[in-house]
């Protein structure tokens, strides 16, 4: 997702990837399901927290790069002069042209840009001295398979293609030259100089960390479960206390600061005692904690960075989680708090003027033209995360206040109302979003572009053999450019890198925002189903398996199961329909997962994603403003590797979790 940076940050995501990401008192129901142990437990958790970070970064350990330097190393016949300092997913590339008269010019192009043309690469003239081939050096990405395409340049016809996977710091030798079977051929093949590194080991490291803390938590949960062992541990605190927490917990004030949009509601109204879904909160800090990992690099890694254009990568994912379930917390709460007598002119007051703070943080406070200076309104960008959060918001928000009906009682033994009432009962919903759905297919595929065919959905740039180049996005880059101008959208697509796009282009933007109601839309129908069959999980899960296998099933016929090919590809930057119901179809299967295991059966309390999900708007914005301060960000020893940028994201983001696990022990809660 796009967010704001400051500068060096903005710069840095131009160069590398791009933009684009029912409450009730807190504590009581923390409390109240029975999930808190102990005191102990809670600083155990922190304990384990600062233990995960302090062991990612020794296991991760910062230092020099001598095992690069020596990958890197020049053979000894390439001259210094051709010596290629080498970045972060690239490797070196020596092409020897022993080619007797011929002059040759390479040309590379990523197997991941699609309908790509050639980029040029180097020349490489011949020696003029027989035996004694000339040698070239290039780097190549090793983020994906590369073609590689050497051409006459004085004929300027094809002399070999090859495809390769190059890995990160290797040094190959590309040996152009004739066969020697009799046959006038020419051979082009590929020989490794020195083996690449493993970039993908800190990946590794850091995901077995995670386990075994994943592990840790569990053993204690389960000691806590003991009865011998939970009764040592009781008279082990002074009782005093312990009667303190528990009333202090059982009478904690509303929860604020979800971007979700449920606590901030309830402040206008008295609070309840219905116990909450922890599991959705759960699954608001899963995003939010993925967001904030990817918004800080992801240790440079190409699959937490943004598609260039169509396909998923994890960055792709945490952005519309978080629309979805912030349409399941809108109904959660709206619906509680109009049962709970509240009028529906001042919830609308509230919800207007909460949507209202939210574009105007978006616009004001998080804004990535900071990095150009003092915030000009000639080049302010208007679209943004927290602005589509905000309409977004107010649109479904007001559709349900403007069409909410009383929740009915449990009706199983109807069969009018059996297996469809959370759909029957709000066909005036779905139909305005159905219109909505419509107005996009018909802009998308239907408005005339100047200079662009009709229906365009791809990048521009190289990309569709440099046919149009300025076109990118199509019908949804048009409209923003001509609404908002050039200067006041994002400037740095993701398409800019691997297909070398030049205008401007909004993840953002406008027509996207229909696709993003929507998909809080189908958030706010996950929110239905545990509402309508509360206490009948069976229901609740086969309605959940049933929307996933749905909306699979749709994504598999737009996208005729292709990363490029399908109807409508799945592509984070349009906000394509194909994108929508392909990240609600996971959604609706993590609430699947979640819901047994966080609500029913109690297994696992959401720690630690529980506590960021709690005060989401709080960690969203305190990351952003403070992404360049230590401890999110430090001077490292070598800005091209992996494994310490790896280091410094992980304990970035680990420090948000404490933070916002802190917090939650001292309610604390930002609402806006």
């Amino acid at each position: 997702m796009t967010g704001a940076r400051p500068c060096a940050a903005e710069k840095r995501r131009a160069r590398e990837h791009g933009g684009g990401g029912g409450g009730r008192g807190a504590a009581a129901e923390a409390a109240a399901g029975g999930m808190t142990g102990p005191r102990g437990a809670g600083r155990a958790l922190a304990a384990l927290l600062l233990a995960a970070s302090v062991l990612s970064a020794a296991l991760l350990a910062p230092g020099g790069s001598p095992e690069r330097d020596a990958e890197t190393a020049p053979p000894r016949d390439l001259d210094k002069k051709k010596h290629v300092d080498l970045k972060m997913d690239q490797a070196l590339l020596l092409i020897h042209n022993e080619l007797r008269g011929i002059n040759l010019t390479v040309f590379w192009n990523s197997e991941h840009c699609y309908h790509c043309l050639f980029q040029v690469l180097v020349n490489v003239s011949w020696s003029g001295k027989p035996g004694k081939p000339s040698i070239a050096t290039g780097a190549v990405s090793t983020q994906h398979g590369s073609l590689l395409q050497l051409n006459d340049t004085l004929e300027e016809k094809e002399v070999c293609r090859l495809k390769y996977k190059f890995g990160e710091f290797g040094n190959y030798s590309l040996l152009v030259k004739h066969t020697h079977n009799g046959v006038n051929e020419i051979a082009c093949d590929i020989i490794i100089n020195k083996n690449p590194i493993d970039s993908n080991l800190p990946v590794c490291i850091a995901f077995l960390v995670g386990v075994a803390l994943i592990i840790a938590v569990s053993f204690l949960r389960l000691l806590l479960s003991l009865d011998d062992f939970h009764n040592w541990i009781s008279k082990a605190i002074n009782s005093r206390e312990t009667d303190r927490l528990i009333n202090s917990e059982l009478g904690s004030p509303s929860r604020a600061g979800s971007i979700g949009g449920d606590a901030q509601l309830e402040a206008w109204c008295p609070p309840t005692a219905t116990p909450r879904l922890r599991c959705v909160d759960t699954f608001r800090g899963i995003a939010l904690i993925l967001m904030v990992f990817v918004n800080y690099g992801g240790g440079k890694y190409w699959y937490f960075k943004h598609s260039s254009w169509n396909g998923l990568t994890v960055a792709d994912l945490v952005f519309p989680w978080f629309v979805f379930i912030m349409g399941s917390s809108i109904f959660l709460s709206m619906t509680s708090i109009l049962q709970r007598g509240c009028s529906k002119f001042r919830l609308l007051r509230k919800i207007a003027w909460r949507s209202f703070l939210l574009i105007c943080i978006g616009v004001v406070i998080v804004n990535p033209n900071y990095c150009l200076g003092p915030l000009s309104w000639d080049k302010v960008r208007i679209p943004g995360v927290l602005q589509r959060l905000g309409v977004t918001y107010f649109v479904v928000a007001v559709l349900e206040l403007i069409f909410a009906k009383p929740v009915p009682e449990s009706c199983a033994s109807e069969r009018s109302c059996f297996s469809l009432r959370d759909i029957i009962f709000s066909w005036p919903q779905w139909l305005f979003i159905l219109m909505l759905e419509s107005i996009w297919l018909g802009l998308t595929f239907f408005l005339p572009v100047p200079g662009c065919p009709t229906g365009y959905l791809g990048p521009g740039g190289i990309g569709d053999l440099g046919k149009y180049p300025n076109c990118t996005g199509g019908a949804a880059g048009y409209i923003d450019r001509l609404l908002l101008g050039d200067d006041h959208i994002y400037q740095h697509p993701s398409s800019a890198v691997l297909y070398h796009t030049e205008v401007a282009y909004d993840p953002e933007g406008i027509l996207g925002t229909i696709n993003s109601i929507v998909m809080a839309f189908l958030g706010i129908q996950a929110g239905k189903i545990l509402l309508y069959y509360k206490d009948q999980t069976k229901d609740i899960l086969i309605r959940f398996t049933a929307w996933c296998c749905f909306l699979g099933l749709i994504s598999v016929a737009l996208t005729k199961i292709s990363e490029n090919e399908g109807f409508i590809p799945i592509n984070k930057n349009l906000w394509s329909i194909s994108y929508v119901t392909t990240l609600s179809s996971f959604a609706f299967f993590i609430l699947l997962i979640l819901y047994p295991i966080v609500d029913v059966k109690g297994l696992w309390t959401g720690t630690p994603f529980f506590y960021p999900g709690m005060n989401s708007i709080l960690v969203y914005v305190g990351h952003e403003v403070f992404e360049n301060y230590f401890p999110f960000q430090w001077k490292l020893q070598d800005n091209q590797s992996h494994k310490e940028h790896l280091t410094q994201n992980i304990v970035a983001t680990a420090v948000w979790v404490l933070i916002a696990y802190i917090l939650y022990k001292k309610k604390v809660f930002w609402k806006i």
